[in-house]
């Protein structure tokens, strides 16, 4: 027997979180495939559903549209990708509790190139979701225009509290915008990671690491 949809009212028709992380995961890698292939607009909510083994109805219950659940989803993708890079900066809580990146007397540099190299694992693991980011990410208009500014907002501080963390401990140029920084090593991670899976598969994880620390480095005053 088919789901039924359930009729709700507009003041009801809110994201409602999936019922289990595992629906969630199956709706992510099954939308991430459908949507590196044909792009967000190409892929409908039957596709992505009958890819991930769940009905229709179940995304609908969940969700309420296609554009609630790519919006869910996005907000999943980054939840995965915050979650390692706050994982190599020692912290588990929220980003703004970064701190010294790590256990006392680290190096925050290193804890800096960590964090990219857990970004350039993500690109690697979900291509198509960096994919999705770029292309999305500054189209106008688009839909899920306010979803990318927070979701931004929450990446950049992490990458701004671990570039506050090298500040502490080595001289740094203070000519350099300290938000410019954060955008430039934001953006190069996806860049880089993407490039290296698109066009460029031969390039080492290390190699794309040591070009984003360049920019790192090049804030350290010798």
């Amino acid at each position: 027997m088919s789901a039924v949809i359930p009729d709700h009212s507009p003041a009801e028709k809110k994201l409602r979180p999936a019922r289990t992380n595992a629906t969630r995961q199956k709706l992510f890698d099954a939308s991430m495939e459908l949507i590196g292939q044909r792009g967000a607009a190409g892929v409908t909510v039957d596709e992505i559903a009958a890819a991930a083994g769940v009905s229709k109805g179940t995304v609908y219950y969940n969700f309420g549209s296609k554009s609630d659940l790519i919006e869910q989803l996005l907000r999943h993708g980054v939840d995965i990708l915050k979650a390692r890079l706050l994982s190599a900066a020692g912290d588990t809580g929220a980003a703004g509790n970064v701190g010294s990146a790590g256990d006392a007397g680290a190096d925050p540099l290193a804890a800096m190139e960590e964090m990219i190299g857990q970004a350039m694992d993500f690109m690697a693991d979900y291509p198509s979701f960096a994919r999705l980011w770029v292309s999305e990410n500054w189209r106008t208009p688009s839909v899920w225009r306010d979803t990318f500014a927070v979701l931004r907002s929450e990446l950049l501080a992490v990458i701004g509290d671990a570039i506050e963390s090298v500040a502490a401990v080595y001289p740094v140029d203070t000519s350099i915008s300290r938000g410019s920084l954060e955008t430039a090593i934001f953006g190069a991670c996806f860049v880089v990671g993407l490039d290296r899976q698109t066009y460029n598969p031969e390039r080492s994880r290390d190699q794309s690491v040591a070009a984003i620390m360049a920019i790192m480095r090049g804030y350290v005053v010798k």
